[in-house]
Formats: C-alpha cells, sequence, structure tokens
C-alpha cells in the first residue's frame, strides 16, 4: 500500500453525466460501462504518483429517485431531498470504487479506493433559501405543479418548455464535515470519492446537532472548498467540452488556454461566463485559487491525458 506523503494530491470534479450519457436510460449496465471509462482515464493520474480525490456530479440519477418518489407516493413514504443525494453518493460511489479497483488491479498497482457519505455544512440564513432556484424533479402540468406548491409550500417554476418543476435552495457550502478523514486516507494512498453531489447539505440546529436540508449544493463549489481543506495542489474539474471559451457558440468564438488569476476575474467580470453553463466552474477555480491553490484545469475527459502534459484543457495559475 502507498503510504508516501510527498505526492501532490489532485482534486478531480466530474459531472454526474460522466456515469450517463445523452440519450441512455441510467441502467446499470450503461452507469459502470461509463463509470470504467472515465476509471481509465484516471489511471492517467494514478501512474503519474498523484493522491487522488474523486468528486462527482447526481443531477440525472436524483431526478430518477425524485421521479420514483412521484410514482410510488401512494404505497411508499417519500424521501426527502438530502436522503436522497446521501443514496445517490453511496451508489455512485460504489460504481466508481468498483471499476477504479478493477483498473488498479489490471494495472497490479496496490492501492485502494474508498467512498465517503460527505455531509457539507451550509448556512441556513443564506439568501439562497429565500429564493430557490434549482429545478429538480419531474416536469409536470401547471395545475398539479401549483396544487403541490399551495399543498407543500414548493417554490415552482416554468423550464425550458416541457412543463413545472419545483426548485430548491442552492446555498454555498461553507465546510465538509468529513474532510480531515478524507486526507487522511488520501495521504495513506487511498483514492477517496467524496462529496457526491455536492454533499449532503445539513445545517446546525438550535441544540447544536446537525441536521439536514432539502437543498442541492454545486458540485463544483464543494470541489473547490474540500480541495483547498485538504491542501490539494490541483483542481481539475471535467466538463463537456475540451476547454474554456470565451464568446462560447458565437462567430467570435475562442480558446482559453492559460491565464492567471487576476486576467481570470477580469474575464469573468465581463460576463463570459454565464450562470447556466461555465459559470460556477469558473468560481470554484477563482475561489481555490483565491484560497492558496496553485493550479486549476477546466478540460473534458477524453482530453485529461493531454491535458494533464500541458496539450491541452484551460490552465489557470494563482497570485505570481
Amino acid at each position: 500500500m502507498v503510504t508516501e506523503n510527498a505526492n501532490p494530491i489532485v482534486l478531480v470534479a466530474m459531472g454526474g453525466h460522466a456515469f450517463m450519457q445523452k440519450g441512455e436510460k441510467g441502467t446499470i449496465e450503461e452507469h459502470q460501462r461509463n463509470a470504467d471509462k472515465i476509471a481509465g482515464l484516471l489511471m492517467t493520474l494514478v501512474e503519474r504518483d498523484y493522491r487522488l480525490i474523486v468528486t462527482h456530479g447526481n443531477g440525472p440519477q436524483v431526478g430518477s429517485l425524485l421521479l420514483k418518489n412521484e410514482l410510488t407516493r401512494a404505497e411508499l413514504p417519500e424521501m426527502p431531498l438530502d436522503v436522497l443525494v446521501a443514496m445517490t453518493e453511496g451508489s455512485l460511489g460504489y460504481v466508481l470504487q468498483q471499476n477504479l479497483l478493477n483498473h488498479l488491479r489490471q494495472r497490479k498497482i496496490r492501492r485502494y479506493v474508498v467512498t465517503v457519505v460527505t455531509q457539507v455544512l451550509v448556512d441556513e440564513r443564506d439568501p439562497a433559501f429565500r429564493q430557490p432556484t434549482k429545478p429538480i424533479g419531474p416536469f409536470l402540468e401547471k395545475e398539479e405543479a401549483e396544487r403541490r406548491r399551495d399543498e407543500h409550500g414548493w417554490h415552482i417554476r416554468e423550464d425550458s418548455g416541457r412543463g413545472w418543476r419545483r426548485l430548491v435552495a442552492s446555498p454555498k457550502p461553507i465546510k465538509v464535515v468529513q474532510r480531515h478523514m478524507i486526507k487522511d486516507a488520501c495521504e495513506a494512498g487511498h483514492i477517496v470519492v467524496s462529496c457526491g453531489g455536492g454533499g449532503v447539505p445539513i445545517r446546525i440546529l438550535d441544540d447544536g446537532r446537525y441536521g439536514g436540508v432539502e437543498a442541492v449544493i454545486d458540485k463544483d463549489l464543494t470541489s473547490a472548498v474540500l480541495a483547498s481543506e485538504v491542501g490539494a495542489d490541483l483542481l481539475i474539474i471535467l466538463t463537456a467540452v475540451p476547454q474554456v471559451y470565451l464568446d462560447f457558440g458565437k462567430p467570435t468564438q475562442r480558446p482559453i488556454g492559460a491565464v492567471t488569476l487576476e486576467e481570470l476575474e477580469r474575464l469573468r467580470d465581463e460576463g463570459h461566463f454565464p450562470d447556466g453553463s461555465m459559470g460556477p466552474k469558473i468560481e470554484a477555480v477563482i475561489q481555490f485559487l483565491k484560497a492558496g491553490g496553485r493550479r486549476a484545469l477546466i478540460t473534458d475527459a477524453q482530453s485529461l491525458p493531454r491535458a494533464i502534459e500541458g496539450r491541452a484543457g484551460s490552465h489557470f495559475v494563482g497570485r505570481i
């Protein structure tokens, strides 16, 4: 087992669609196949002796569980959103953990993989709770959505012309409760899968205990917090495009190769990164670099091997 502490820590954040591609139904076979591909690409980092932490999204998977809630609500008790996040942390962690272990065994690398069901502290006074903006769950007819709004206190909104959906808060992550466990396991040589779906959102109750919150935390922002807390040398955010672009989708579109934190903040302030697409990822990078992180990288999974060598992706460095 690896016990050397000199090797740098890298945190890789990937989306829930890494397990489920466009057009797929979300079967376990599809999840396993996709996880096998991403696990193989992550071996690029393992073979370079990085100590590795992996975080992931869970949007499609939580959406499926919410739909199951809807379909069985007359027969079975509904599970709250924080429990659904915990359930997907476990299930997706299992799938990824198994495939990472298989790739390690194929390469005869004696490292192990652990999945941590991770709790993330949020502030119940966060403005996000007063104005929820994150759509979740199935699309509903307007009348049904309004009924549930009146009965359950939901916030609702029409979404993309496909129907009405429930809105939940997306508060900022403050602290990862299991951060010390995650760092200790990583430094002991284990690959750690954690903060699935941004982690389970919790708050501090009046009596000092922890309690779950019906909310969704952005997984890239949580990843930036965790990367800072464990002293990661490199934050990698995997997304659907090989690098970040200015004027994305326009005739003037052009890629970003390598920029400093100051340059990135200037581009952010000029409005190049919309909230609904690249915005949260850029904010995560800025947050990580401002907290003392050295380097960050945004790319897609297929480009990861070349991006690690500086031949692909968008690279960001802290203040020089």
